[in-house]
């Protein structure tokens, strides 16, 4: 194996079309990182690509909300989901706003020295508290969160750990010098809902986002996602969904814990993994569901399934703690 992809073989991204051509030019533009491998994986399909690429920029990029705020809970969640390519990511991202010191202390997992920021980063681990952000800028901390709980969930299932060649940004001088390239990029304001033309799926928006292109992309998103039910058998897909509503939404699970059978049940195996331990995900496990006539398209799915049950797990625990802090 070479390159970042694990599993698939996307299309190279200077041969793309349509809406998925628009988010890679999305991507030069607003995000600042060309051919992001965490959008490219997910090419095969390009309804599951150009929501989740809308829910992040409409949720971390835009808005009025703080870019170091969210890109700390974007931390915390990654952090919580063991996610080394996505925290070492937002380290970078933090260096491109300038703030170097927090950047190093949450990549070493250490606490921030400012309340604020140990506040948002409790929060970005465990979203069952109260939420640590005004009312207003809701929808941008809660769509950043839960974007970065599906987009965890697809890197460490089908991605590598390494986000530069040779693994260089295990170096501190390399994220600094990332992040400054990306200065520029990262301090622009954008117009919200430009990537809203580019979704080629739609759904009711959520309760924490009822208006506004944040709330859209999500919407857009879980329809998406939950396509990829259908790869599986009826009672496979309920018994995905039900393991994740039993889950607290925090806890990681247990290596003891039983797993569908790869030989029997390789998809529910697979999906379930996904959603509770994408870093645990194998070769084997893989190997066993991948086979023809499922393609690239079939598994981007599926994986895709098992992080929308569990995004929207930790979504009911956030709806669940505005309730009770009211």
């Amino acid at each position: 194996m070479t390159g970042p992809f694990r599993y698939t073989s996307p299309a190279p991204p200077k041969s793309a079309t349509g809406e998925v051509a628009g988010v890679y030019e999305q991507l030069a533009t607003d995000f600042g990182i060309k051919d992001a491998t965490t959008f490219v994986v997910l090419s095969a399909s390009p309804p599951l690509l150009t929501a989740a690429w809308a829910l992040m920029r409409e949720s971390l990029l835009a808005g009025r909300a703080s870019r170091t705020g969210k890109e700390v809970v974007a931390a915390g969640v990654s952090l919580a989901n063991r996610c080394p390519f996505c925290v070492t990511a937002h380290s970078v991202l933090l260096h491109a706003t300038g703030d170097h010191r927090l950047a190093e202390t949450l990549l070493r997992g250490e606490q921030p020295k400012d309340p604020g920021e140990r506040h948002l980063l409790a929060w970005g681990k465990d979203m069952s508290g109260p939420r640590p952000f005004p009312a207003h800028e809701t929808a941008e901390y809660v769509g950043t969160a839960l974007a970065f709980h599906f987009i965890n969930r697809v890197v460490s299932s089908l991605l590598t750990e390494v986000m530069l060649p040779g693994g260089v940004e295990r170096y501190r001088l390399v994220r600094s010098t990332a992040g400054r390239s990306l200065a520029r990029t990262v301090r622009r304001e954008l117009e919200p809902g430009a990537s809203l033309p580019l979704l080629g799926t739609e759904g009711e928006p959520p309760s924490w986002a009822p208006e506004g292109p944040v709330g859209t992309a999500y919407g857009a998103l879980r329809t998406a996602a939950r396509t990829g039910a259908g790869l599986l058998s009826e009672e496979d897909a309920a018994f995905v969904r039900d393991s994740v509503a039993a889950w607290d939404g925090v806890t990681p699970l247990p290596l003891a814990a039983e797993l569908p059978s790869r030989a029997e049940r390789p998809g529910a195996r697979l999906a379930l993994l996904a959603a509770r331990a994408p870093y645990r995900i194998t070769d084997e496990d893989v190997a066993a569901w991948h086979v023809p006539p499922r393609t690239d398209h079939c598994l981007v799915h599926l994986v895709a399934f098992g992080a929308i049950c569990a995004v929207e797990r930790v979504e009911a625990l956030v709806h669940t703690a505005a309730g009770e802090h009211a």
